[in-house]
């Protein structure tokens, strides 16, 4: 068999560090490949790393084929929870494969649900019929279904969320060589692009120090609203009174959300027991 490789499936997982590609080939090398490389047909889903050192050196290896896939989400969907499944990845990792995952679960919440709307407007139900079965709860509806499958606090995937979306380049990938903890580079990333990448090529004082100082410009500003509004007297707050406070904010806004998530999980079964 001819096996193919999808770009897209080859850089889907974070790659091995070199250490770790290092590690792995000795372990081929010494042991042969024990574990097979599983594929969708003729597409590699895993073992692109075993792959590439067996045909280097030339090490006999087995396949097996997981005929349970019917699109290239169902294969990332296996690739998300099996790398979950690892106890190697690091807490990062997790956090952005357990949002790739949300992101995949989403799109077909949304798929289901035009669909459905779709059938309901283009066909009448038969009078009688017995109405169909309502869908299965989706997973992954909520930041704290999100954290359960990564084994992270709320709070850990906000903060993972929040690079994600403002951190450069640079900054994410300090997190990811473990140069920076996650709260902290959470907050760096409020920092304009160019603070960022000069906070990063100063090591890891420069960005604990620039992270010290976003916290510090934070507390300073927000006792003094609390002293014009209220009055009294106020201390600076600390890391720990910032971490509840986001957490108090994090717990009003999951609220919000589920509501929302179990209005439309309502309004899918109903379209779909009108179709």
């Amino acid at each position: 068999m001819q096996i193919k490789i999808n770009d897209v499936l080859r850089s889907y997982i974070e790659p091995l560090t070199e250490a770790e590609y290092t590690a792995l080939e000795r372990s081929i090398l010494v042991e042969g490949c024990r574990d097979a490389l599983v594929l969708w047909e003729d597409v590699l889903v895993d073992g692109h790393n075993r792959y590439q050192i067996c045909q280097q050196h030339g090490v006999p290896f087995k396949v097996t084929e997981n005929t349970s896939f019917r699109n290239l989400d169902d294969v990332k969907l296996w690739m998300i929870d099996n790398n979950l499944g690892r106890r190697s990845i690091s807490d990062f990792q997790r956090g952005v494969l357990a949002l790739r995952k949300k992101e995949i679960v989403a799109a077909r919440v949304a798929e289901l649900a035009a669909q459905a709307a779709a059938e309901d407007a283009a066909i009448a139900p038969p009078e009688g019929e017995a109405p169909k079965a309502k869908p299965a709860a989706m997973p992954l509806t909520s930041r704290e279904d999100i954290a359960r499958a990564a084994r992270l606090s709320s709070a850990t995937i906000s903060q993972i969320e929040k690079i994600q979306k403002t951190a450069t380049p640079e900054l994410v990938e300090a997190v990811r060589s473990g140069t920076i903890s996650i709260n902290a580079a959470a907050t760096v990333a409020s920092l304009p692009e160019a603070d960022q990448v000069a906070a990063v090529a100063g090591g890891k004082k420069e960005l604990q120090k620039a992270a010290k100082e976003v916290r510090e410009l934070r507390a300073a500003s927000r006792p003094a609203k609390e002293a014009k509004e209220g009055g009294g007297d106020y201390r600076p707050m600390t890391e720990v009174d910032e971490l509840r406070a986001e957490n108090a904010s994090l717990k009003e806004k999951n609220a919000a959300l589920r509501s929302e998530i179990t209005a439309l999980q309502l309004r899918i079964s109903e379209l779909v027991d009108a179709s």
